[in-house]
């Protein structure tokens, strides 16, 4: 069920919005294969009718299951948006849509829940669980590959240009 906002209500006094919405109602599920989104958004916003805006106070909090791009341990990534601030616009070119006098905030909640979203998701900010990688820190130094292998710097190496 989307977050709405009666504008008829909003006329009288301000309306607070206290409650939880699903991924799959957020339109939100698994945006990416390293982050799953499988617990609901919970919000309180206090939303007020100022002119032709509304204005939207509160908080969100959202928990995402991650798993480390470094080490793919699972972890949880929790988002906390307190304060949160939002402006609706209810005319103008980027104005919401009003269905029966009612105003949809879902999908402006989604883009701030987005933008929070890690772009790559670390367990920890020191991981350092990545195996060692077998070339030089040198550009362009030659090493050996693992069990004495040739690398690929050989091969290039054997090239003549006139």
């Amino acid at each position: 069920m989307p977050i709405t906002v009666n504008l008829r209500h909003l006329a009288h006094k301000n309306v607070q919005l206290e409650g939880e919405i699903s991924p799959h109602e957020l339109d939100v599920e698994d945006p990416d294969e390293m982050i799953h989104t499988r617990e609901p958004l919970r919000y309180d916003l206090e939303v007020e009718q100022s002119g032709n805006t509304l204005l939207v106070e509160g908080k969100l909090d959202f928990n995402l299951n991650c798993e480390c791009v470094r080490c793919l341990k699972p972890f949880k990534f929790p988002i906390k948006i307190d304060p949160y601030n939002l402006f609706v616009p209810l005319e103008g070119e980027d104005k919401a849509p009003i269905n029966n006098d009612l105003v949809d905030l879902t999908p402006y909640l989604r883009e701030d829940i987005l933008l929070a979203f890690p772009q790559h998701p670390l367990c920890e900010a020191e991981c350092d669980r990545v195996p060692e990688s077998t070339g030089s820190k040198e550009f362009g130094t030659p090493t050996k590959g693992a069990k004495g292998e040739k690398s690929a710097w050989d091969e290039l190496n054997k090239l003549k240009f006139k």
